[in-house]
């Protein structure tokens, strides 16, 4: 038999606290009746002998601490899950929003997860196709993998996303099941509603499974909405060997969600007023990304984070960055000269891409030709600062060479349009065709035969001309 407290000793914020409490337990879900017809959720965050300081999920407005009845549910927090997921929309906490009722699922999940042992993990491989060259030949996802996106205010993260969602797959002659989960934090509506119209026009709707908690809606439904997404990726995961990707924007609205009811429960503030366990708290979603051992499943997370002022140093980039394995910069430069998807290509990096490309996933001359494509552009930069001090007509043969390939580059290979879907031959091809503005003895970072192999004929047949 459950006991009803009646009363509240103490509302600050999102945080009611209720004393006499018997057999309640950390992350406990409670329910609220007030005034005998409304009803809210909240979930124990901090226990003291028979006191428990408890988040309102709705927020507690409306609440008083004499109008409000609560009941331990003696439960966590749980999300219902089912293969039904896909192609349905629900709220922040898994509620569905898109008017087709509740799903049929006689099981529920914890949102926390269950402990991974570490020693059932396998390492990733394979490759997760998004068709957009700048990540596929240059920094590619691996299945399993965590890389995040990097962006910045004003710079079309929403729109990138959208289109991974629309574009993404196993690569071609697979036929494994593959689906995207959509959390969404904080957005506003007509972003919410801009994601929803983009993948019900694209077709791509009945493999994504979308969960939208928008800037209007309560703060604590914030730091549950990666968790809930996550748990259901995990079920089609491991219990449907399903190969999910798991999309998180924005990061930066969950830590400052973190930051709030932090800063509402009192707590000592650490660096930039986040809490001290703001490592520990995305350290927690980001290694649920993975493959377990006798599942034919994977989870790869590609969470997605506005950094404030462009500060790649922040507290939000900088501790991803010490939990995830690299990362895709997005550059306001390149948004400037109206090249998308504008990503800069020197900062980012995917330290699992060497295990999931070459001979046998993408193509054998893969690896060589993204070293060779990362060294030509950085000698690029060179190149443009050396032309800034003496001007471009002074340059050698040589260096404009570069300057035409750094112009093409970002032009062709980085800049692709909102709707173009390339192929990883198509991505490769035009990267070697790109090098062909190069000489031949310039490409000093792939095998001799492979050069010998893909380097274009007619760029070859050129420059032994101009010679």
């Amino acid at each position: 038999m459950s006991i009803e407290y009646l009363g509240l000793s103490n509302i600050n914020g999102p945080l009611v606290v209720l004393e006499g409490l018997q057999g309640a337990f950390f992350d406990e879900i409670v329910e609220f009746v007030i005034d005998g017809n409304t009803k809210k959720m909240g979930r124990i965050v901090e226990l003291y002998e028979d006191k428990a300081m408890i988040q309102v999920f709705e927020g507690t407005e409306n609440m008083s601490l004499r109008n409000t009845h609560t009941r331990l549910t003696g439960h966590p927090m749980e999300v219902a899950v089912s293969p039904e997921v896909l192609g349905r929309t629900f709220n922040g906490v898994g509620v569905p929003i898109d008017g087709l009722g509740s799903i049929g699922a006689s099981e529920k999940r914890d949102v926390n997860g269950l402990p991974l042992n570490p020693v059932r993990r396998e390492y990733p491989r394979n490759y997760i196709r998004t068709g957009i060259s700048a990540i596929d030949g240059l920094t590619t996802l691996i299945r399993g993998q965590k890389l995040p996106i990097f962006s910045g205010n004003g710079l079309p993260h929403d729109q990138l996303a959208a289109q991974i969602v629309k574009q993404a797959s196993l690569g071609d002659g697979t036929n494994e099941n593959f689906a995207v989960v959509f959390g969404a934090m904080g957005v506003k509506h007509d972003v919410a509603e801009f994601f929803r119209k983009t993948f019900e026009e694209s077709g791509v709707s009945d493999h994504v499974c979308m969960f939208l908690n928008l800037a209007n809606d309560p703060v604590v439904e914030r730091l549950i909405t990666p968790k809930v997404a996550l748990t259901v990726a995990e079920y089609l995961a491991f219990e449907c060997n399903m190969h999910i990707l798991v999309i998180l924007t924005d990061m930066t609205s969950f830590a400052e969600a973190m930051r709030e009811v932090s800063s509402s429960r009192g707590e000592i503030p650490s660096r930039k007023g986040y809490p001290g366990y703001l490592y520990s708290e995305l350290a927690t979603l980001y290694e649920r990304a993975g493959i377990v051992q006798g599942a034919n499943g994977s989870v790869t997370q590609l969470p997605i984070l506005t950094m404030p002022n462009d500060d790649i140093t922040h507290p939000i980039p900088d501790l991803t960055g010490y939990i995830t394995e690299g990362q895709v910069v997005l550059d306001r430069n390149l948004h400037g000269q109206s090249v998308y998807p504008p990503i800069s290509i020197l900062p980012s990096l995917s330290r699992l891409m060497k295990d999931g490309i070459g001979e046998g996933y993408t193509r054998e001359d893969h690896q060589g030709l993204a070293n060779q494509l990362f060294s030509a552009y950085a000698k690029v930069g060179e190149a443009r600062n050396l032309a800034s001090v003496i001007g471009e007509d002074e340059l050698s043969p040589l260096d404009k060479k570069y300057l035409k390939f750094g112009e093409e580059f970002e032009k062709r290979y980085i800049g692709q349009g909102p709707t173009e879907n390339r192929s990883i031959q198509d991505t490769l091809n035009l990267g070697w065709e790109l090098l062909g503005v190069l000489p031949k003895e310039e490409l000093d970072r792939i095998d001799t035969k492979l050069v010998e192999k893909y380097y274009p004929q007619k760029a070859d047949s050129d420059d032994d001309d101009s010679k």
